[in-house]
């Protein structure tokens, strides 16, 4: 990226940021962002076509900015995949879970605002606290990285956060939050007043569950807590299990008072026609959509048992339990050396998370037998140094 020169009067607590983002880069094997790396199913590409092409003579005319056809589809989605009926007033679409993330902090941060994380966590957060003007506060987790209730909820009571960000399953980690420890947290922010809001005001919790197909069956969705809790948010992405990363389509299950409120921050006609049309058409084929979820997860569960068995300097390499579609797995002197030398052997992986440890997302097949040889070529590589 070019300087910014001095002369353009960029926010002061800018100066010196770089744009977030994983590296995009031109090789045989990129395996960083947590993608499907399973292409649309060519019936799957003729409904979105049919679909966009039936609304593109109206592009002149601005779209339904309360995008009621596409909530009632999340609904009907969620009913299946979580068990959960929620009604179209309980959900909401943005360009992607990034957006509903930053219509949440500018719902509820702002200066004299403060937001809570669990860390290690999904490095954004902080950015959308510095965005909105919103003091970003941290409890840390355990070494395993499960969530440390107990110093959440210590953190709760003295921050006074107005928003509690929990990622389910964890990003970077993978590490999945027990609905008992969900339910312990919304007690607690049930209890707790907010620093700078009105009295009588409680923190919202927020689960973001961008990965949350992933999980283990029969593991629960934080989404069928919505009805019975007010100040919980749930958010949910079509981009990685649903395999549709470049229609940028995320959307929040919570209770209508929350909804409203993030009603208030949207911006007019946020979520383009095109973008409801190819999503609608996404989930006209819901089953199609997440058919490789179950290979994915078992190509999990096949590379997390591969990389324990591998060895770093006569040690084990440490593996984190994930129920995403991705490994985090470490620890490394020099984990850029180790990124670097996959690199050059045209795989690209993620360095990300806490100092020593690396992740990598599950690609195809082919992609991952490509992952493993670099990989046993770098670790001999630094056995030999």
């Amino acid at each position: 990226m070019s300087a910014i020169p001095s002369s353009i009067p960029l926010r002061n607590d800018l100066l010196g940021e770089e744009p977030y983002g994983a590296p995009q880069l031109d090789v045989p094997v990129c395996l960083n962002v947590n993608e499907n790396p399973y292409p649309l199913e060519p019936d799957v590409v003729s409904s979105i076509a049919q679909r966009v092409a039936s609304i593109a003579a109206e592009l002149n005319r601005y779209p339904d900015r309360e995008h009621i056809e596409l909530r009632q589809a999340f609904s009907d989605y969620l009913a299946k995949e979580s068990g959960t009926r929620l009604r179209v007033e309980q959900l909401w679409g943005a360009n992607g879970s990034n957006e509903i993330m930053l219509q949440l902090f500018q719902a509820f941060g702002g200066p004299g605002r403060t937001a809570l994380g669990c860390d290690p966590t999904y490095s954004m957060y902080p950015e959308y606290a510095r965005d909105t003007f919103t003091t970003w506060k941290l409890a840390h987790r355990h070494e395993d990285f499960t969530l440390d209730v107990d110093r959440t909820i210590d953190a709760i009571n003295e921050y006074g956060p107005s928003m509690v960000l929990v990622t389910s399953p964890n990003n970077p980690t993978g590490t999945v939050l027990p609905h008992d420890e969900i339910e312990a947290l919304l007690a607690a922010c049930e209890q707790a007043p907010v620093t700078g809001a009105p009295e009588g005001a409680h923190p919202i919790l927020i689960v973001d569950e961008a990965y949350v197909e992933f999980r283990d069956p029969g593991t629960p969705s934080a989404v069928s807590l919505v009805p019975k809790h007010h100040n919980l948010a749930v958010s949910r992405t079509m981009s990685k299990a649903f395999a549709f990363a470049g229609a940028r389509v995320g959307y929040l299950a919570a209770d209508e008072g929350i909804i409203d409120a993030v009603r208030i921050v949207r911006m007019p006609y946020h979520l383009s026609a095109v973008t409801q049309a190819a999503a609608l058409a996404a989930f006209e084929h819901t089953d199609e959509q997440l058919s490789t979820v179950a290979h994915l997860r078992q190509t999990r569960e096949q590379t997390a048992s591969w990389l324990a068995q591998q060895h770093y300097h006569g040690e084990n390499i440490r593996v984190a339990p994930s129920g995403s579609n991705f490994v985090l797995f470490g620890t490394f002197e020099r984990r850029e050396t180790i990124f670097q030398d996959l690199l050059d052997r045209g795989v690209l992986i993620r360095v990300v998370g806490p100092e020593g440890w690396l992740r990598v997302c599950m690609g195809t097949d082919e992609e991952m037998a490509r992952f493993r040889q670099a990989f046993t070529e770098v670790l001999a590589l630094h056995d030999q140094a």
